[in-house]
């Protein structure tokens, strides 16, 4: 039986843990801090904290962190990938993915996704529902790729960066670590580390 290991009972979790059953995972567990007060994430099980799925970490075949923040999730993937956790990617069975793209551990592609011929995309990336990623694009460590975003080709996107929900960013575009790109905002020209931008064309704003 095949065993999916979840940290982080959270909504992202819950399509996730949908995406792992379509992929074939037998059984889903979730592990969350808020453990004991929470008990189930929709249909799945809680089942305790992150340091009892530390303990727990040879009872699974495979383990996913399905938390939104980017630092925390490149946090906890490093910490669990230390332990020697058996991290996994998932590829939602009507995400369209080439074969000569490249996802790191940890990474996720939800449904309606377009994921293009030499694409790389570092560990603990998510790809979310109904987005593109078109050719020759670069995904830095725990980045985000919302709903409906698209990436033109031989887009850059440093680590942690987060691509808000209907964004577009223009081909060979370069984005900087820790940038948020705010929802249905029009990336023109390349942004250095750590800016939040919003509006057609996106300018940044002062945090």
């Amino acid at each position: 039986m095949k065993v999916l290991a979840i940290l982080g009972a959270s909504g992202h979790g819950k399509v996730l843990a949908d995406t792992a059953e379509e992929c074939g995972w037998d059984k889903i567990v979730f592990f969350d801090d808020a453990w004991p007060s929470l008990q189930s994430n929709g249909h799945w099980p809680v089942d305790g904290d992150s340091q009892c799925l530390m303990q727990r970490l040879s009872e699974f075949s495979g383990v996913l962190v399905a938390i939104g923040n980017n630092t925390v999730r490149q946090t906890r993937l490093t910490e669990l990938a230390a332990s020697g956790a058996s991290l996994v990617s998932l590829v939602h069975p009507r995400a369209t993915v080439s074969r000569y793209a490249h996802l790191g551990l940890g990474s996720v592609v939800f449904a309606g996704a377009v994921v293009n011929a030499g694409v790389r995309a570092e560990d603990g990336v998510i790809i979310n529902t109904a987005s593109s990623v078109d050719h020759d694009c670069y995904l830095g460590r725990a980045v985000h790729i919302s709903p409906g975003a698209n990436l033109a080709g031989g887009v850059r996107v440093g680590h942690r960066s987060w691509i808000g929900i209907g964004a577009a960013v223009r081909q060979l575009v370069k984005i900087g670590n820790d940038v948020v790109v705010g929802a249905c905002a029009a990336v023109v020209s390349d942004l250095p580390d750590g800016i939040t931008v919003v509006g057609v064309p996106a300018t940044p704003i002062k945090n």
